[in-house]
């Protein structure tokens, strides 16, 4: 029926089965007019359904009308006119009965004129709708150009044919002209405007996104320059943080809200938000919310499916093609075997063949290039949206979480466990490709081998279980090496941060040991993973190979009369070496799924566990007042006990209240309670506006002064000016009046004055380039700048001179100061404060025990009056000193001598007693000398005016002010040298051994092909019994090669993994040793996400990448040598080609791998600003959340990010660049090994024909593998290139000179002499000590003072060596300090440092890392360090954990814990450097006796900012700008009316 319809709709057949054997092919009319038309027309129609939907919803801006555009129109527009003509000529020779015509002829051109008109209409739509090239379109004029060809050819054949219509023989010419001119048109993309900066791949044709040749202006440009980050596109939008974060974040939230549903259904009653989610209505905040025991889990994997589903979607289709079409190489090969065996089929199908392959291969290497490309982009928007949404969530943690997720924990989850997930997506689909191809396999070998293959898929099947049991321990080694991964990036963490005290200490060893420690789990856990990927390598190089060897044996044994000749050998060798590939790789994807779940489950329950509750603090209270607190309990969290209990108080707006309490009775925490960062048990809390916040601790981050200051708000300069209402009583101030106030106020004019460049010297990570004292004040300033309502000062004043105390007390913080009509509530110390407060709150245990004024507190006789009686005598003079500080103070004093004597030229009487008293640092000399000052009429005016002068120049120029050195980005190839230290470090034995095997291995491989070979060409010649009679030889050699290939690879697998795991664990223990004995000014200039981010991502690339694409690498190699020499020794002609091939292939190369290199150095160099940007966001988060910046800190974060996937893009783009490249030139391998297997045909067998092109059809892969994976490897080995860099960085001095070590008693007597010390921190920097010369007598008890930055700590530094002489020396018991080893000296000198730093571990470890010390000398050093009581209370005693920082403990608390460390070591020479400055006055009265009593032998040099606690001292030492100015006992000072004798007065002693 449908044959009769066919010949009467095109009189003539489908198809003719003569075809195949005629000597050229000529199909028939039919199949012309039906196949060849109605498949491009189908395929337009469909599609156009697609075309349109999706241009429907596009806001792109409508593309202008080009000459191309025009073109492209006319041209189809031509093509149509031309089809009509004809149509209508048949219709008018119809008419005219001087031609017969079929139906078809008629059908045909009408159907081809609809699908032009459609396209016509198709291609105006995109224009409008700004698309720029349509696939559509490009597809269907590829596919009607190819139907064309037929027609077009069977015309030029019919030229001789007398009976030939010269129209349509016209009209088919210009016909197939036309649409080879269209689709040549549309090969362009629509010509649009593009700003220089953006990707063009938006802007590109389809063709060009196919074969990716919109990226060959940045490879040219990467092969002619080393590429710069300003050389990069901007990321695309749909790629950029702002798009993809908040979309993930939505569908987690989803998943949170299903899981709420799901417990509201099971258990109706209260819960309370635990995880990340921004909708809760306020009764899912009132109670508790576990999601982590919910009957609905949140699934993470879920929400990752929502977003990225339709790209994976895409990732499916071209996987799905490749997979299809890969499987037509073996019938081609089949067929190319049949041609070479029997020369009766006509020649033209040789070619065909051979053409065939070639076309086959082009399409399954777009297919798998385009599949790549998703997959690559669905893992860098994966990584950006996990980044986004682990740093949103670390915004919102609470103090519980903080405690479980640490610092290192955190940039883990960022880092290694974002890796793996991105990582993963590459390769997730093999997940069902795998079983697909295999299924599809064993189909297509039942054709060839029939039930035989039964044999074969029973071997796989008693494999997988074995590899299953494989990869069970793999999961549980991989999860097991994550924790401790985890736990050493934390340690690392907490060194970094506290490595100024580990070398005060000369703690480096302990540490040092206990990160190696970790290490050694850590290669443990790797050899053991190691053993079981080497088994598993051994398995899964098996088991193609005994499948087949088991599927010939039982196919040559079913049945006598098989035989094993070249097509079923070698058709089944081909589909054998497809089964490889799923086989191999899916326990590889299995084993990444496994460590990706691991990876899910540690984010998800990081971004399940508890937050901060947002409704803690009422910010709109119906109240009048402005701090409010009802009966108020506040824990930590809330598993543990009140920390404050009963709290109830209430602060009118414009109050200034001091809150006042020993150490540890809960002022910091009462102040953490009203910021919200507290666990509320019960009672109200109300705070009415915006927030400012001090914390005890300075927050500075690594960013200029002024930003440290302006903290995000709008720019201070003269051209930027912005109102700002501080005061509502005050005249309203532009921001840089107000700035330069505050400056002023917070007494920063003279340290902006002495910084390299002003307020744009760039600030160290948490300071580290700033004093104590100048940190907090530039923690105040930020606060006044802030302009908020209410101020939480949290002990603000205790880090800096009492006189600069004073001066910021009046001048910010008191009655009359810029804060005067804010509400503050102080934390302090200083009772000669508390007369000039409104109120005064007492904390005792955790309880409010007083409230009242200064008067009525001392009225009432209790314990604050007998507490103030003993501490605040005088107070009358107090009062009386605490006079008003104008800003002339600050602003008119100059910096240095020099500056008066040039601006009052011959005034003798006033230089003189300038130079003589320095006005900077006391306010009583300030007052003296600018009365003096005045009277001569001009240095006040002149001084103010300079000083405006510097400011200004401070603004225009950074010059000289950048602190942290830019990360250093190598450019170039990697240096050889870096290799040979790898493989140094390996062993270079091992690597020879190594080598060996693999070419054994190779050996083997290349003799079971020749072998198969040979026993198949004797098949198709010999007779049956022959054939059959060597069967049992053959199959046992074939299988003993087999053998030896499986344990060679066990071999190369295990050896290369041990010594990669030997040079891993020699380049990890190089680096740790060099940056511990880096020198401090290292740590002053690198950033420690920069250091963390080495021994994290680096070291994991070492762990992990390398030695798989090192073995990869050399993998690839010996095979691709093994198919040259397998297809040259088949067909000699091949080594024509091979040259021309292999210098394509170099090109390629080297275009690639300068680019593709310099863009990975330039993503690992943009990726550690990420982590150290976390880090610092972590540090201050209770600032941030304070001043409710977070939006701020997360789009920095995003600005990152995007910076990094800028870098990042280009990189996976240069890949597929490649590739593409490398599989056309590759395919050329398999054209030309058929073709000469064609040419050759009569004088090669069929066995060397299946040998050639079966290794030809693996070599495309194979050579794209080979050099990916060497770009892989270099780019690998820069891992070892940027550890060397820090194994290379210069060292401290010598830990330990045996030879010039002193005597272990030493110092006896700990007497110290300076002469004429000088020193600097860095090179190129100003002296910060001058020409110190004094000497300190053995026991003397010695009080070091001075303003701030006026070299104090410096002076301890310089004691431990911790900065180096520039000049002079330091002597300690006649022993030149300089001249013995580091821990020769710091073992023998002690000190309580001015920050005290703890680290997480037990109390004990924090105590006495070394265990030199027995427990009860421990109990005692905390008896007398005042602790015995608060640590007999904890339920671990000695063992109590301390948190990451001592967080867990108040500052006061740290600070004894390091009295407690000093009165262990108990040496003869005690550094004080500000040691009491967080604790209260009692406190720090208890540890003075401590150090009176317990130190009384010892020398005791002390850096004070309570001037009482040295005024019993035998000598005080007074410091301004790095120069020793007065050095004699506090009594003879104050008799001569001295600079100290004027602070003494300012701190009401005198």
């Amino acid at each position: 029926m449908s044959q009769q319809w066919l010949y009467d709709y095109c009189n003539s057949t489908l198809w003719d089965p003569s075809l195949l054997n005629a000597s050229f092919p000529s199909f028939t009319p039919c199949f012309q007019d039906t196949v060849l038309v109605w498949v491009p027309s189908a395929f337009l129609i469909f599609f156009s359904i697609y075309h349109f939907l999706y241009l429907r919803s596009s806001s792109k801006t409508p593309i202008k009308w080009s000459k191309l555009h025009i073109s492209k129109v006319i041209t189809t527009f031509s093509l149509l006119v031309l089809v009509m003509v004809q149509l209508f000529y048949r219709v008018y020779q119809t008419d005219q009965n001087a031609i017969t015509y079929t139906i078809s002829s008629y059908v045909t051109p009408s159907i081809i004129a609809y699908v032009l008109g459609l396209s016509i209409v198709m291609l105006i739509y995109s224009r409008k709708k700004g698309q720029v090239s349509s696939g559509v379109l490009f597809l269907f004029w590829l596919l009607l150009l190819v139907c064309a060809i037929v027609p077009f050819t069977a015309s030029i054949r019919s030229v001789s044919q007398t009976n030939s219509d010269a129209f349509e023989y016209v009209t088919t010419f210009i016909y197939f002209a036309l649409i080879v001119i269209i689709f040549c048109l549309n090969m362009f993309a629509e010509p649009k405007y593009r700003p220089k900066e953006y990707c063009p791949e938006s802007y590109a044709s389809f063709l060009s996104k196919l074969f990716f040749n919109w990226f060959n202006p940045l490879i040219l440009l990467g092969y002619k320059k080393a590429l710069e980050s300003n050389d990069l596109w901007k990321l695309n939008e749909i790629d950029e943080s702002r798009n993809v974060g908040p979309t993930l974040h939505q569908y987690w939230n989803e998943e949170l809200g299903k899981s709420r549903k799901s417990m509201q259904k099971h258990s109706p009653h209260g819960y309370v938000n635990e995880a990340m989610e921004e909708h809760n209505s306020v009764e899912d905040k009132k109670s508790k919310l576990d999601y982590v025991h919910a009957q609905y889990k949140p699934s993470l994997t879920k929400a990752f499916g929502k977003q990225f589903w339709k790209t994976f979607l895409f990732s499916v289709f071209f996987k799905l093609i490749n997979d299809v079409i890969q499987f037509v190489s073996p019938i081609l090969l089949s067929a190319m075997i049949d041609f070479t065996v029997d020369l009766s089929m006509p020649l033209w199908q040789g070619y065909v063949f051979a053409a065939a392959m070639y076309v086959v291969a082009i399409i399954k290497a777009v297919a798998l290039q385009q599949y790549f490309h998703k997959c690559t982009v669905i893992g860098m928007r994966l990584r950006t949206a996990l980044v986004s949404i682990i740093y949103e969530k670390a915004l919102l943690l609470s103090n519980a979480a903080r405690q479980e997720s640490t610092v290192g924990e955190i940039v883990n989850l960022m880092s290694t466990d974002a890796q793996r997930l991105m990582d993963l997506m590459t390769y997730i689909n093999i997940v069902w490709s795998g079983p697909l191809q295999i299924i599809l396999a064993l189909v297509f070998l039942w054709q060839v081998l029939g039930i035989a293959v039964l044999a074969g898929l029973a071997v796989m099947i008693i494999v997988i279980p074995i590899n299953g049991v494989i990869i069970k321990n793999m999961r549980k080694i991989s999860t097991e090496n994550m924790k401790y991964k985890d736990k050493r990036i934390k340690l690392m963490n907490e060194i970094l941060n506290g490595i100024k005290v580990l070398k005060l200490y000369a703690w480096e060893p302990s540490f040092e040991e206990q990160v190696l420690t970790i290490r050694k789990i850590e290669l443990n856990l790797s050899r053991r993973m190691a053993y079981l990927k080497a088994i598993s390598s051994f398995l899964w190089t098996c088991s193609p190979f005994i499948v087949s060897l088991t599927s010939f044996g039982v196919y040559l044994a079913i049945d006598p009369n098989n035989v094993l000749d070249s097509q079923t050998a070698f058709v089944s060798l081909s589909l054998f070496n497809i089964l490889q590939f799923p086989l191999t790789m899916l326990p590889v994807v299995v084993t990444s799924i496994i460590q990706a779940q691991v990876s899910i489950k540690r984010i998800t329950k990081y971004l399940l566990s508890s937050e901060i509750d947002p409704d803690a603090v009422d910010r709109n209270p119906h109240t009048d007042d402005q701090v409010t607190i009802e009966k108020g309990t506040f824990s930590w969290d809330h598993s543990s006990d009140p920390v404050l209990n009963e709290i109830s108080l209430a602060v009118k707006p414009g109050e200034l209240v001091a809150i006042v309490g020993h150490v540890g009775s809960g002022k910091s925490s009462l102040i953490s309670a009203l910021l919200g960062e507290m666990d509320k048990r019960n009672g109200y809390v109300g705070v009415k506006g915006s927030v400012a916040y001090v914390p005890q601790q300075a927050w500075i981050q690594n960013a200029t002064l002024k930003e440290n200051i302006t903290f995000g708000k709008s720019s201070v300069s003269g051209h930027n000016i912005v109102t700002t209402s501080f005061s509502k009583y005050d005249e309203p101030l532009d921001e840089v009046e107000f700035y330069e106030k505050i400056v002023k106020a917070t007494a920063l004019g003279p340290d902006l004055e002495i910084l390299q460049a002003g307020d744009q010297t760039e600030i160290g990570e948490k300071g580290i380039n700033l004093s104590g004292g100048q940190k907090q004040r530039v923690s105040l300033a930020r606060a006044v700048f802030n302009d908020a309502d209410v101020y939480f000062l949290d002990d603000p004043l205790s880090a800096v001179d009492s006189h600069i105390g004073k001066h910021i007390f009046e001048k910010v913080i008191g009655k009359r100061g810029l804060l005067k009509n804010k509400t503050r509530l102080l934390v302090t110390h200083g009772v000669q404060y508390l007369p000039h407060v409104d109120c005064i709150i007492v904390l005792e245990g955790g309880r409010i025990s007083e409230v009242g004024t200064y008067d009525e507190l001392m009225k009432r006789g209790e314990d604050f009056s007998k507490f103030l009686d003993e501490y605040a005598t005088k107070q009358d003079d107090q009062e009386e000193e605490m006079e008003i500080v104008d800003d002339d103070d600050l602003s008119s004093v100059p910096s240095t001598s020099d500056d008066v004597s040039l601006e009052i030229n011959n005034n003798n009487e006033v230089t003189d007693e300038i130079i003589k008293d320095d006005l900077r640092n006391s306010i009583r000399k300030r007052h003296s000398m600018r009365r003096s000052i005045r009277r001569n009429g001009t240095i006040s005016k002149n001084k103010s005016e300079k000083f405006s002068k510097e400011m200004e120049k401070q603004k225009d120029s950074n010059k000289g002010g950048k602190l942290t050195e830019k990360e250093t980005s190598q450019i170039g190839s990697v240096r050889f040298g870096v290799f040979i230290i790898y493989l140094k470090a390996m062993g270079l034995i091992l690597c020879f051994i190594i080598l060996t095997v693999e070419i054994f291995y190779q050996a083997s491989k290349i003799g079971a092909s020749m072998w198969l070979s040979d026993w198949s060409a004797d098949a198709d010649v010999l007779p049956l019994n022959e054939s059959r009679a060597q069967t049992d030889v053959r199959l046992g050699v074939y299988g003993a090669l087999g053998f030896c290939q499986a344990l060679f690879i066990f071999m190369d697998a295990l050896l290369m993994a041990m010594s990669c795991i030997h040079a891993t664990k020699l380049i990890h223990i190089n680096v740790l040793t060099n940056i511990l004995r880096a020198p401090i000014k290292f740590f002053d200039t690198t950033p420690i996400g920069r250091i963390i981010n080495r021994f994290s991502k680096d070291v994991y690339t070492l762990d992990e990448l390398l030695p798989y694409s090192l073995r990869s690498w050399t993998g690839c190699m010996w095979n691709c040598v093994g198919i040259i020499v397998v297809i040259m020794y088949s067909t000699v002609e091949f080594g024509i080609v091979i040259v021309p091939i292999g210098i394509l292939y170099l090109v390629a190369q080297r275009f690639y791998v300068r680019t593709s290199r310099q863009l990975k150095r330039l993503e690992s160099v943009t990726r550690s600003p990420i982590y150290s940007h976390f880090s610092e966001t972590l540090s201050g988060v209770s600032s941030i959340r304070a001043y409710q910046h977070q939006r701020r800190f997360i789009l920095d974060s995003e600005s990152k990010v995007d910076f990094n996937q800028r870098c990042y893009y280009p990189n996976i783009i240069s890949n597929r660049w490649l590739a593409i490249r490398l599989d056309v030139i590759g395919n050329a391998i398999v054209f030309f090994a058929a073709l000469f297997a064609v040419l050759s045909r009569g004088t090669i067998s069929g066995g060397l024909a299946g040998l050639s092109l079966s290794y030809a059809l693996q070599i495309t892969s194979m050579l794209n593998w080979l050099v990916r994976q060497t770009s892989e490897t270099e780019i690998h080995i820069v891992a070892v290139e940027r550890l060397k860099e820090y194994a290379d960085e210069e060292k401290e001095a010598a830990w330990e000179i045996h030879e010039t070590a002193p005597p272990s008693e030493w110092p006896m007597k700990g007497e110290l002499r300076f002469e004429k010390y000088s020193t600097r921190y860095r090179e190129g920097l100003d002296l910060v000590l001058r020409n110190i010369s004094c000497d300190i007598r053995p026991g003397e008890k010695v009080g070091i003072v001075g303003r701030t930055g006026a070299g104090k700590s410096s002076l301890t530094l310089a004691l431990f060596r911790l900065i180096e002489p520039a000049g002079g020396r330091i002597l300690i018991d006649d022993v030149d300090i300089s001249t013995i080893g580091l821990h020769n000296l710091r073992r023998k000198l002690t000190i309580i440092p001015q920050d005290p730093v703890l680290f997480s571990g037990s109390l004990r470890m924090n105590l006495d890392p070394f265990d030199l010390y027995s427990d009860d000398e421990i109990w005692d050093s905390l008896r007398h360090a005042h602790l015995k009581d608060f640590v007999s209370e904890l339920p671990d005693k000695l063992e109590h954990l301390c948190a990451e920082g001592g967080d867990n403990l108040s500052v006061g608390q740290r600070q004894l814990v390091c009295l407690a460390r000093a009165l262990l070591r108990k040496t003869k020479v005690l550094v004080l450097d500000e040691a009491t400055a967080a604790v209260d006055l009692k406190t720090d009265d208890l540890i003075q006796q401590t150090i009176r009593t317990q130190f009384r032998e010892c020398t005791v040099v002390t850096i004070a900012h309570r001037l009482n606690t040295i005024m019993d001292y035998d000598r005080i030492m007074v410091l301004d700008a790095g120069e020793l100015k007065e050095f004699e006992s506090p009594a003879q000072l104050i008799k001569q009316q001295s600079i100290f004798y004027g602070m003494a007065k300012d701190a009401g002693l005198v």
